[in-house]
């Protein structure tokens, strides 16, 4: 019985897609792949060779005590200084390095009013609640909720 030639493409398609794949898949596979499961093993490595970003709360604390410690008493305990400065080992390795210093931005990226935030988060209305550039203004990060 012979096939109609039709489905002769349609095998021969079949097949060569389906070759393309595996041969792909063979080509592209890293050789350290499924060696801790479904993960390439050489990726630990490559991560680890990272330096070094950030610093944590007590590199800071270590030079910025009265920060961190006005910075526990009010809303923005929670935070990581590093949230807000930016990354810090650099600083934390050498002082002269300087962190970034807090804009608009900083502070609208978690307070612009946001219906998919919790009520109990405070949020603004950039344009409303102050048309300038700094929050700064009016506001101290450390402890906002107190008036300069």
């Amino acid at each position: 019985m012979r096939l109609p030639p039709q489905v002769v493409r349609l095998l021969l398609l079949t097949v060569g897609i389906v070759g393309s794949y595996l041969l792909a898949k063979f080509l592209l596979t890293p050789a350290s792949f499924g060696q801790y499961g479904f993960y390439r093993g050489d990726a630990l490595m490559e991560i680890a060779s990272h330096p070094i970003a950030l610093a944590g709360r007590k590199a800071c604390a270590e030079c910025h005590a009265e920060e961190v410690e006005q910075l526990a008493k009010f809303g923005h305990k929670n935070l990581s200084c590093e949230g807000c400065h930016g990354f810090g080992q650099a600083h934390a390795d050498n002082p002269d390095v300087k962190m970034e210093v807090l804009n608009y931005s900083h502070c609208v990226k978690c307070h612009e009013a946001n219906p998919s935030r919790p009520k109990s988060h405070k949020q603004v209305n950039p344009k409303d609640h102050f048309p300038g550039d700094k929050c700064t203004e009016c506001h101290i990060p450390h402890a906002p909720s107190e008036v300069p």
